[in-house]
């Protein structure tokens, strides 16, 4: 025990000479650097489209009043946008809906949820977690919360010359949330029946866990800024090609001063467009290879000699105990 206590156990500490520190920095950043390179390159192979058209999509005599515009239910929302292709986008190419300055990670916004109810309906009874969006006309609400009440509802069309871009919507919600969190026997019930309405209605013959644009919605972002899987275009698009975009503009984020955009983005083996882990390994890697080259310089200027591994502490023999 004492000699546990006093750390004199026999143990192996490595023993940082100039050169096994070097050769380590040295290996270090010859191994960030071409994962960095591949990783950027893949990157920068995703194409990707961004069309911002929240403010496009007010007519001219309310670009002054968007609020009094995206209220009255009277004026059409219908809006048409077009794209040019940059590049050739191999399917799938997904489609994005993002939103900015949209805090979806407010605490009482969070919470405002059940997910006992998602997952068993009407047999799972409190809801005061979803207040204030918990019950209409004494009635419980199914999905509850504002999370579910705020669910976003402008709708896209695509289409290429004539002919409409088929678009999936199947398998854009994570399989977990499909199969265990959301209930495959739970319909929504008395949704969207208030006076005030936030977003998109839910078909009341279709379970929670086959709507998944409210499974996708209700996975909320960290961030202000995020994006969220509308569905899959699954053919492919020509350098060029021009797509027309008709959609109806909906959702209410002039209240906010939020941004809307659509996205349409191929992927590569990582994923989506992302430069951030690429730099991030070439910066560490240049980093470490240049404090490699500097403990050389310094090394060969004012050069030490090594002591003797014999003569360190834990090396000497008749240490009193």
């Amino acid at each position: 025990m004492y000699q546990f206590t006093q750390q004199s156990l026999p143990a192996c500490k490595p023993v940082l000479t100039p050169t096994s520190v070097i050769s380590t920095l040295f290996l270090m950043g010859i191994f960030c650097i071409p994962i960095g390179l591949l990783s950027l390159h893949a990157s920068l192979s995703v194409v990707e489209i961004v069309e911002r058209y929240d403010s496009e999509c007010v007519p001219h005599q309310f670009r002054l009043n968007k609020v009094a515009y995206i209220k009255d239910s009277l004026i059409p929302k219908n809006c048409s946008r077009y794209l040019k292709v940059p590049k050739y986008m191999k399917a799938p190419i997904y489609i994005y809906y993002q939103l900015d300055n949209y805090y979806q990670n407010h605490r009482r916004y969070v919470k405002s949820r059940s997910d006992k109810q998602l997952r068993y309906g009407l047999q799972y009874n409190d809801t005061r977690s979803c207040i204030p969006e918990e019950s209409n006309d004494g009635l419980p609400i199914v999905p509850c919360g504002l999370i579910s009440w705020s669910l976003f509802n402008d709708t896209h069309s695509f289409f290429r010359g004539t002919d409409e871009l088929r678009i999936n919507r199947k398998n854009i919600a994570w399989k977990s949330d499909r199969d265990h969190k959301f209930g495959k026997h739970v319909f929504p019930f008395n949704f969207q029946n208030g006076t005030l309405i936030g977003g998109a209605m839910l078909d009341p013959n279709v379970p929670l866990s086959d709507q998944e644009d409210l499974i996708v919605w209700m996975r909320t972002a960290a961030l202000p800024s995020f994006r969220k899987l509308y569905g899959k275009i699954e053919e492919d698009l020509e350098a060029n090609d021009v797509i027309s975009i008709y959609l109806l503009n909906n959702y209410n984020t002039y209240s906010f001063g939020g941004r809307k955009k659509l996205v349409l983005s191929t992927a590569s083996w990582l994923g989506g467009r992302n430069n951030f882990l690429g730099m991030a390994y070439i910066a560490i890697g240049s980093c470490l290879i240049v404090l490699a080259l500097v403990f050389i310089l310094l090394h060969v200027k004012n050069p030490r000699p090594y002591g003797d591994a014999m003569y360190v502490s834990w090396n000497w023999k008749g240490i009193p105990n």
